[in-house]
C-alpha cells in the first residue's frame, strides 16, 4: 500500500497517460466527424436509419431521437463515474493518472457522449429547418437552437478533463469536488439538460402542445426522465455531503438541495403539468438508488446517499392546485420557492438524521432555514423562466433579465456566505490514545479541547479518517465538560489521514492526529502519540494536503477565468432558451391549460415577428 501511494502523482499525471488520453480523444472526435461528413454529404444513411427507428419508438423526430437517447445514455454513464470516482477519491486518495481510475473511463466517454449527441443534433437535420428559431450555419444548413446548447454544454464539461490534468499540474491536487475545473465537469452536464429540452420542443413544434400528444405515456416518461435529470444534475453539486466528508459549512448543503429542487420541480410542474414534479422526483430516486447500490454493494465502495425531494415535490404539487401556474407563473416560482424553502427544507432535514452522519442540527436551524429559502426561492424562479421559454410564453425582455440577474445574484451572495469560515487561533486539543490493535494500528481516541467550552453547539464534533482503502467516520461522545471520547476504534496507520473535525456556527476546523508520509508532495509523517496537543488549524491543510501555493495571484486569475466560462456558458443557455421562445409561431398554452384552448400571443412576440 505504502508503495502505491508513492506511485500517485501530486500534481498531474505521467505524459504517457496523457498522451493517451489526447489520442483516445483524438479518435473519437475524428470518428463523429467522418459519421457528420457521410450524412451531410448524402454518402451515408446511417444516422437516418438510427435516428427514424429511435423516432418511431419515442415518437420524436429522428434528429431529435438519436441525440436526446445518446445524451440521455452518456449523461448517466457519466454520473455514475462521476459518483463512483467521489468514491473512489474519499477512500483510496488520489490515483496514478487519468486512466489509472476505472471510473474516469466513464466520464470521459460520458462527457464524449453528450458533446457528440449535440453535434449529431445540429449535423442531422436535412433538407428542413429545424424549428422556427433556427440558426444558419452556411447556407443551406440551419442547426436548432437546442443543439446549439446541447453542444456547448457538453464541449465546456469535456473540456474540464484535460484541465483538471492542467490544474492539478500547477496547484497539486484539489481533492474536492467543488474544484474548479471538477465544477466545469458538473455545470456542463447538469445544464445540457437545458438543451435536450430546447431541442424536443423545436422538435415536436406545434404538436408538443396538443393535449392527446402531451398526455400520451411515452411522451410522459420522456418529459419525466429529462426533468428528473435536470434534477440529477443540479445534485451533484453537493455531493460531499452525500459521502460524509463535507469540506465545506454545512448551511450550504440545505441551500444546494433547495436550489435544485426549485429549478427542476417547478420547472418540470410547470412544463409538464400535474405530476410533473412528483414524476421528476420519482426519476431521480430510481437512478440515484440505483447507482447507490452499484457504487457501494456492487462495486465495494463507500455507498453515497442522496436528498430525498418528495417533501417539496408534494408542495409543489399542492401549490399548483391553489395557485396554478398558468395564470402568474413569476409568481407561482417565489411561493413555490417559499414552499420548498420551509417544508421541503423539513422534510431534508429530517432524511438527513436517517442517512447521514452529518445530520441537520440545531447549530444551523435559523442559518441554514434562510439559505434553504434564498436557494429555493431563487431555484424556482428560475425554474419558472426555464418552464414559460419553452412553452415560448417567456415574460417580456426586460422581466426576464431582471428576474435572471436578480436570482444568480442571489445564488452567487448566498455561495459567498455559505463559503466564509473562521479558524479560531486559541484552541487546543488534548489526545489519548488506548490502543486496540496493533497491526495493523487502530485505537480508541479520547480528546480534551481548551478551552473546555469549545465548541458551543457544533454542528458536527467527529473525528474522520480517509483515503485507507475506507472511510470512518465516527461522532464523539461527551464525557465531561470540554471531553469526548469516540465510540468505535479509528485508524493510525498506512495512508489513513486521521483528524478531528469540529464545524460550529461559522467555524471550520481540524486538529491532525495521524497523517502518514507523502514523498509525493512531499510532506513528512504526522505521528499520533499519547498526550499530544494540537492546535487548531484549517480544515483544508489536512483534507486537501497536497495543495501547493499558487504565488503571484496565478490562482485567483485562474479561478476567475473558469468562473468567467461559467458565466459565458450561462448567457447561452440563457440565450437559447429566449431565442427559442421569441421566435416561435406563438405563445403556447400552459401544461394546465384545458384541452383545445386556443393560443394566444402576447403582444411582445407579435411585436418580434
Amino acid at each position: 500500500m505504502l508503495i502505491a501511494a508513492e506511485t500517485r502523482p501530486a500534481g498531474g499525471a505521467a505524459l504517457g497517460e496523457v498522451a493517451l488520453a489526447t489520442g483516445i480523444g483524438a479518435l473519437l472526435t475524428a470518428v463523429l466527424l467522418a459519421l457528420v461528413l457521410a450524412h451531410r454529404t448524402r454518402r451515408s444513411t446511417l444516422l437516418v436509419r438510427v435516428g427514424d427507428r429511435l423516432g418511431r419508438a419515442t415518437g420524436a423526430p429522428g434528429w431529435v431521437a438519436l441525440p436526446t437517447v445518446l445524451t440521455t445514455a452518456s449523461l448517466l454513464t457519466a454520473l455514475l463515474g462521476m459518483l463512483w470516482d467521489i468514491a473512489l477519491h474519499i477512500g483510496v486518495g488520489r490515483d496514478e493518472g487519468p486512466l489509472a481510475n476505472p471510473a474516469h473511463y466513464l466520464i470521459l466517454f460520458g462527457l464524449f457522449g453528450v458533446f457528440a449527441g449535440g453535434v449529431l443534433a445540429c449535423a442531422m437535420p436535412l433538407d428542413e429547418r429545424p424549428g422556427p428559431a433556427a440558426v444558419r450555419f452556411v447556407r443551406g444548413w440551419d442547426v436548432p437552437v437546442g443543439g446549439i446548447l446541447l453542444t456547448a454544454a457538453g464541449f465546456y464539461a469535456l473540456l474540464g478533463f484535460p484541465l483538471d490534468d492542467v490544474w492539478h499540474r500547477m496547484f497539486g491536487q484539489d481533492v474536492t469536488l467543488w474544484g474548479p475545473t471538477h465544477l466545469m465537469l458538473i455545470g456542463g452536464a447538469g445544464l445540457s439538460i437545458v438543451g435536450l429540452l430546447v431541442l424536443e420542443q423545436e422538435g415536436h413544434g406545434r404538436r408538443s402542445t396538443d393535449g392527446g400528444d402531451r398526455a400520451g405515456t411515452v411522451r410522459f416518461l420522456r418529459q419525466a426522465s429529462a426533468m428528473g435529470g435536470l434534477l440529477l444534475g443540479m445534485s451533484v453539486f453537493q455531493g460531499e455531503y452525500d459521502f460524509d466528508v463535507p469540506q465545506f459549512r454545512l448551511v450550504l448543503e440545505p441551500f444546494m438541495i433547495a436550489g435544485a429542487a426549485g429549478v427542476a420541480l417547478v420547472a418540470a410542474r410547470m412544463f409538464m403539468g400535474r405530476g410533473g414534479a412528483l414524476a421528476a422526483t420519482v426519476f431521480f430516486l430510481v437512478v440515484r438508488g440505483s447507482i447507490a447500490l452499484v457504487v457501494g454493494p456492487g462495486l465495494g465502495e463507500i455507498t453515497p446517499t442522496f436528498p430525498l425531494y418528495l417533501g417539496s415535490a408534494i408542495a409543489v404539487e399542492l401549490l399548483a392546485l391553489a395557485l396554478p401556474p398558468a395564470r402568474r407563473p413569476l409568481l407561482f416560482g417565489a411561493v413555490a420557492g417559499v414552499a420548498i424553502g420551509t417544508v421541503g427544507h423539513a422534510t431534508e432535514a429530517g432524511w438527513t438524521h436517517l442517512v447521514q452522519e452529518l445530520s441537520w442540527g440545531s447549530d444551523i436551524l435559523v442559518e441554514g432555514t434562510l439559505m434553504a429559502l434564498a436557494g429555493g426561492i431563487a431555484g424556482a424562479l428560475l425554474g419558472a423562466l426555464l418552464a414559460t421559454g419553452l412553452r415560448r410564453r417567456l415574460p417580456r425582455p426586460a422581466v426576464a433579465r431582471g428576474v435572471l440577474l436578480a436570482c444568480l445574484a442571489v445564488l452567487a451572495g448566498a455561495v459567498a456566505n455559505g463559503l466564509v469560515a473562521t479558524v479560531p487561533d486559541d484552541v487546543e486539543a488534548t489526545f489519548t490514545i488506548d490502543e486496540v490493535t496493533t497491526g495493523p494500528r487502530t485505537a480508541d481516541i479520547g480528546v480534551r479541547l481548551d478551552p473546555a467550552d469549545f465548541p458551543d453547539d457544533p454542528a458536527w464534533l467527529q473525528i474522520t479518517a480517509w483515503q485507507g482503502q475506507g472511510l470512518v467516520v465516527t461522532p464523539l461522545e461527551r464525557v465531561g465538560e470540554g471531553e469526548y471520547r469516540t465510540t468505535e476504534p479509528v485508524p493510525l496507520h498506512g495512508t489513513w489521514k486521521t483528524l478531528l473535525r469540529v464545524h460550529d456556527g461559522r467555524v471550520l476546523t481540524a486538529f491532525p492526529i495521524y497523517l502518514p508520509q507523502d514523498d509525493a508532495i512531499p510532506a513528512g509523517e504526522i505521528p499520533a502519540e499519547d498526550g499530544m496537543t494540537r492546535s487548531a488549524i484549517p480544515e483544508i491543510d489536512i483534507l486537501q494536503r497536497e495543495l501547493q501555493d499558487s504565488g503571484g495571484g496565478l490562482w485567483l486569475v485562474s479561478n476567475l477565468v473558469v468562473l468567467a466560462c461559467t458565466l459565458a456558458l450561462v448567457a447561452a443557455i440563457a440565450w437559447g432558451v429566449a431565442r427559442h421562445a421569441r421566435r416561435g409561431p406563438a405563445g403556447e398554452p400552459s401544461a394546465d391549460a384545458p384541452a383545445g384552448r386556443p393560443r394566444q400571443r402576447t403582444a411582445a412576440s407579435g411585436a418580434r415577428r
